[in-house]
């Protein structure tokens, strides 16, 4: 079973970074070399999902939570791992039910998330899980969307924190368990 320091070792090695993308001053973390590498995927998946279970290894999640974009493409093997389901939270306008919706702060502009309405019940626990928390804008709408369902945000877990942009600000009270802190 890999072990934390394996998985930001990994994130270490293979996350690109793309200067000036998707806007010039911004550098993009290109996490698909991680991806690529099997066991390096593996590792990281392991590492997300410990947020998910207590310090004896149960689950104590009902649900994880993926924001879209890249957050879908993590989330959803932490769900398997854990054995919950997976629940995604869209851009605007790409929900085909009656859903929730938030807008927030990003770090280079604004945007709405949107989580359908009963896709989480009432008193269930969820665990959010993103790539990057930059200034925690996302995280924190989605603890809003969560909430609004009735249900309750119990961590974070995220493969890169941007430490300099001071993200936890907004993520208040929330346990944030991060890979690599940047």
């Amino acid at each position: 079973m890999p072990d934390r320091r394996t998985a930001q070792e990994a994130l270490e090695r293979l996350t690109v970074d793309v200067p000036d993308w998707p806007e010039p001053g911004v550098t993009f973390k290109d996490i698909t070399p991680v991806l690529a590498d099997h066991q390096a995927f593996s590792a990281i998946i392991t590492a997300l999902a410990a947020a998910g279970r207590d310090d004896h290894g149960a689950v104590v999640v009902d649900k994880v939570v993926g924001m879209e974009a890249r957050g879908f493409i993590l989330a959803a093997p932490v769900a398997l791992a854990l054995g919950v389901g997976f629940v995604p939270v869209r851009k605007a306008g790409k929900l085909p039910r009656e859903a929730h919706a938030v807008t927030y702060s990003l770090e280079y502009g604004q945007a709405t998330l949107e989580l359908h309405r009963d896709a989480i019940s009432p008193g269930e626990r969820v665990l959010l899980v993103d790539d990057v928390l930059a200034t925690g804008g996302t995280v924190d709408a989605t603890r809003r969307l969560i909430e609004a369902c009735g249900g309750t945000a119990t961590g974070a877990s995220v493969l890169m924190e941007l430490g300099f942009l001071e993200p936890r600000r907004l993520t208040g009270d929330l346990p944030v368990a991060t890979l690599l802190t940047i």
